[in-house]
This record gives C-alpha cells, structure tokens and sequence, in this order.
C-alpha cells in the first residue's frame, strides 16, 4: 500500500491526491493533516510554491510524530503575474520518505482584471468567488476555476493534474534525483 499525507484537511485537495496516485498505484491511502503554509492567506508569485513546500517540509519533518508515509503533498494556491496578466494556479509540492523533492502546478487561466486589486490586498480567492457567486466555501468544492469555466474543469481537476506532475521526477529518478 502507498501512503500518502497532505498538509490540509480540504476534502479537495484528498481527492485530488487520492485520484491521481490512483494513476499509478493501486493501493493508495490518502490522510490529510492541517499544517500551516507559512505564507499569506493569499499568495502572490513565488509565495505560491513556499507555502506548498512549508506544507510538504512539515509533514516530511513531523514523520516521526504524524507518522510514517511514503509521500508529503504540500498544495497551495496562489496567484501570479505572466506576461503582464495575473493568473491563478495550484502549486504541489511533493516529497517522498527518502526527503527528494519536486514540484508540479495546475494549468493557469487568467483572472479578471477588476478582481486583481482585491486579491493583491490579500482577499482570498476562494472568498471573493464566494461574494461574486453568492456561494459558501467554494474552495471546498469547484473554486474559481469551476465559477470561470461554467464547471467545465473544477478545483480537483486542476489539482489532479498538478500532482501528476509533481510526481514526474520520482517515476524518473535517474534524471532527476542524482547522487553528486
């Protein structure tokens, strides 16, 4: 059996790391642990990736106490600016009981420009889709991304394939992992 802990609670972000090791185990647990990010409630730029790994380093350093598990999900979502246009995206980072480490991310789409000034100020996504939808914790369930694209793709689905690759360096350990 693989098992796998995440640094949240969020039934999401579980079943987003329970479906996509379901692509290459077939035995899986998947536990969730409430860590702190360490970074704002809503990250900008490269806070995005310190909170995924603050969540991931954690779990990994709390293995003794916690318990033991062959993979630690650190999941954060943030916000950053490409090509002068803000985009929102998940940012996994993972770490395995050997302490390597990697990072995948979620597609990114672009966010309204009007809602840019409000998110940089530190609203929170997830409540300002909240307000905009008249919804209650959406972040638990389709996100932002479910809202934009009429559920098309949800929160989870974007998650799912930002684990996957996440997970692209411990399926090729000989390119990735190198002993110096």
């Amino acid at each position: 059996m693989t098992k796998v802990v995440v640094g949240s609670k969020n039934p999401i972000k579980i079943q987003a790391v329970s479906e996509a090791f379901g692509n290459y185990f077939q035995d899986v647990e998947v536990q969730g642990i409430d860590v702190a990010s360490g970074v704002p409630d809503q990250p900008l730029e490269s806070e995005t990736f310190i909170g995924a790994e603050n969540r991931a380093r954690t779990l990994y350093e709390q293995r003794n106490t916690a318990g033991e598990f062959d993979f630690y999900a650190g999941i954060e979502g943030g916000i950053v600016k490409v090509f002068n246009s803000w985009f929102a995206l998940g940012c996994i980072c993972m770490m395995n009981c050997d302490g390597e480490k990697s990072f995948g991310t979620s597609a990114l789409f672009q966010l309204p420009d009007e809602w840019i000034e409000r998110l940089r100020g530190g609203m929170e996504l997830g409540h300002l889709i909240d307000e905009v939808t008249g919804d209650k914790n959406s972040k638990q369930k389709n996100g932002a991304i479910g809202y934009l694209t009429q559920n098309v793709l949800t929160r989870k689905d974007i998650y799912i394939e930002g684990v996957i690759t996440a997970l692209i360096p411990f399926f090729n350990k000989d390119i990735y992992f190198q002993k110096k």
